[in-house]
């Protein structure tokens, strides 16, 4: 989806950046702006201003600024176009789809219109199991015996969904309504030559209610009070409900993911819900299924550190290694990913009430990093003091360390592995790409020599502006002309350096004017949706788009870079999104001149700007 330009402005100006903030942030008027607590990172004295005149917020404290769309992507984790999405629906607006067909613009609104009312009958639902929960003695009782409060209780909105076949018949009036299926709480028993039979999924279990990072009720998940099997039961797959993206708690544990520092990543329901009764309100769940890529993303939105809580048992440590492929892909330099492993006969809440608040804590802090799990994985089983046990580990070690985006972490992992099997990095890096040795050697020499070289383009080396440029774009007849050209062949690319760009630069593209933005957004909706793909699969994905004719020009006749090239991309596109702040900070620097004439505090705003764009400077060219 590509969002019209003129339609982000309209919706700027009407949105109101002191309301949209202060639905999440206390504020308190402070002469011109608004102050408050920032809602990201830890502070005892208000240094978040939001300013109504200007329409953004910034933190003096850490840094962070943005309107209100930026607002909505960095708090609420939230991509440009769901944030977009979100604050129009707010002002009653319909979103405009320039890269749709007037069909394919029915069908979307009848979608969004079928998920809201999914959404609207889910919620129901949860608001009777909520008042059933209050006349279910069992029920009570079992969440009493875990230590669960009245507010936790609320602030999660547990409930009970009774006994009977068809309870729900006295919530919603057609108990015949198809919606009731769709939405995954009636189940529909077809049997051939017999009678159609609906009845209630969930029967004489606690509930817990599933929502998205937006609130709305999407699913349950829920455990038997007594020896039925299965012990949990989850939804199932919905249009507004997929396990294998969405995490328990995560809605409810914003704030705290912020606040802590770090998201504690356990196995069940009620192992969040006793960790947040038990102060760590930053715990989530998987929904029943492994850890996928798409779970540690969404979490990195709101932290850059995640620690995996699994039990010791061999199931635990299974579960753990799963969580480790779907983690590497996103290890990058800044971020923090481990993995704690309780004695076999705990799990996280039991462990809290033997050992104590502090004890687990000290778990965490303990818990093993992902670099030395990474090895443990790699080792186990070799016999590390002859040949052939080193030669597995070997083996064992290259398809981890690919998966590892290109930086530091991933270099020193190297040395740790080649000094454990008694070679040298570049042996095993010729043990690994045995037939890459000369091309890799020469690759990393021409970096060198290149890497300070500066063109027009403000930051690429020769070889990106001589070798990997086209001749001529087709149906251009023209060298690319902007910066926008090259980000976008980068990503294009090497899509996976999109993990590394802060919502500030997601912002930057996505707003930028077609063809540019439009590609923007639709590489970064591919990134949410299917992770990082290579180009020939991008280039069957953009058939039939509007992006599709200018990233096949952009493409054609440019040399596909090798995983050895990850570094030099992602360097070479830090610098690219650093001038590119740099000029928009200078406009914005002339704004604010202007409107010093009539608002002196406007003189405030161009220091910052000044300040911010100094710092950019330094870090694209540095001494």
């Amino acid at each position: 989806m590509s969002i019209p330009q003129t339609f982000v402005q309209e919706l700027l100006a009407r949105a109101d950046v002191v309301e949209i903030v202060g639905r999440y942030v206390p504020l308190k008027k402070g002469g011109a702006n608004f102050m408050g607590l920032c809602p990201f990172h830890s502070e005892k004295s208000p240094s978040f201003s939001v300013s109504p005149t200007k329409q953004f917020y910034h933190c003096f404290g850490c840094g962070k600024t943005g309107n209100a769309i930026g607002f909505l992507m960095e708090h609420a984790g939230m991509s440009f176009v769901e944030a977009v999405q979100d604050l129009a629906q707010q002002f009653g607006m319909n979103v405009p789809e320039d890269d749709a067909s007037p069909q394919d613009r029915a069908k979307a609104a009848q979608q969004r219109e079928k998920q809201s009312t999914l959404n609207e009958v889910l919620e129901k639902a949860c608001q009777a199991y909520q008042k059933h929960l209050k006349y279910s003695e069992r029920a009570v009782t079992y969440f009493k015996g875990r230590g669960v409060s009245g507010q936790v209780a609320k602030q999660f909105g547990l409930g009970y969904a009774p006994e009977g076949w068809r309870s729900l018949a006295s919530v919603f009036p057609n108990y015949e309504d198809p919606l009731l299926v769709e939405s995954g709480l009636v189940i529909l028993h077809e049997e051939e030559g017999q009678e159609v039979k609906r009845y209630d999924r969930f029967r004489d279990r606690v509930m817990f209610p599933i929502r998205n990072i937006k609130g709305e009720y999407i699913g349950f998940g829920g455990r038997v009070l007594g020896d039925d099997k299965p012990k949990y039961l989850n939804s199932p797959e919905t249009p507004v409900f997929s396990k294998g993206r969405e995490l328990y708690g995560l809605f409810e544990a914003r704030a705290a993911l912020r606040e802590q520092g770090y998201a504690l990543v356990t196995e069940g329901y009620m192992d969040v819900v006793a960790l947040a009764q038990l102060g760590f309100p930053n715990a989530v769940a998987t929904l029943g299924t492994a850890c996928t890529a798409e779970h540690v993303q969404k979490l990195f939105r709101f932290t850059d550190v995640v620690v995996f809580s699994f039990d010791g048992d061999s199931a635990g440590r299974r579960a753990a290694r799963k969580a480790l492929d779907a983690a590497l892909p996103l290890a990058t330099d800044v971020r923090s990913v481990k993995f704690l492993f309780l004695p076999p006969e705990h799990d996280p809440d039991s462990f809290i009430r033997a050992h104590g608040k502090d004890a687990f804590a000290r778990y965490v802090s303990e818990a093993v990093p992902l670099s030395r799990f990474l090895i443990d994985v790699a080792r186990d089983g070799c016999d590390l003091h002859s040949a052939e046990g080193r030669a597995h580990m070997v083996s064992n070690a290259k398809p981890l360390w690919e998966l590892m985006p290109e930086g530091a972490l991933k270099q020193q992992l190297l040395a740790e592995i080649a000094d454990l099997i008694q070679l040298s990095n570049r042996e095993l890096m010729n043990v690994w790409y045995p037939s890459a040795k000369k091309i890799a050697g020469k690759r990393s020499e021409n970096y060198k020599n290149e890497s300070d070289s500066r063109n027009e383009y403000g930051g690429f080396s020769k070889k990106y502006s001589e070798k990997k440029s086209p001749a001529k774009m087709q149906g251009h007849g023209r060298l690319p002309a902007s910066r926008a050209d090259h980000a976008a062949r980068i990503l294009l690319d090497n899509m996976a350096t999109l993990a590394s760009l802060s919502a500030e630069d997601h912002a930057m593209l996505c707003a930028l004017p077609a063809p540019h933005g439009p590609l923007f957004a639709w590489l970064e909706r591919q990134f949410h949706e299917h992770g990082p793909q290579p180009w020939v699969a991008l280039r069957e994905g953009l058939q039939e788009t509007p992006s599709e004719t200018y990233a096949l020009q952009l493409m054609s006749g440019y040399e596909l870079g090798t995983d050895e090239d990850s570094a030099e991309s992602l360097t070479e596109l830090r610098h690219l999104l650093n001038r590119m702040l740099i000029d928009q900070l200078k406009i914005e620097e002339d704004l604010a001149i202007v409107a010093s004439k009539t608002d002196p505090s406007a003189l405030k705003r161009y220091r910052e700007l000044f300040d911010r764009r100094k710092v950019l400077a330094s870090a694209t060219n540095p001494g």
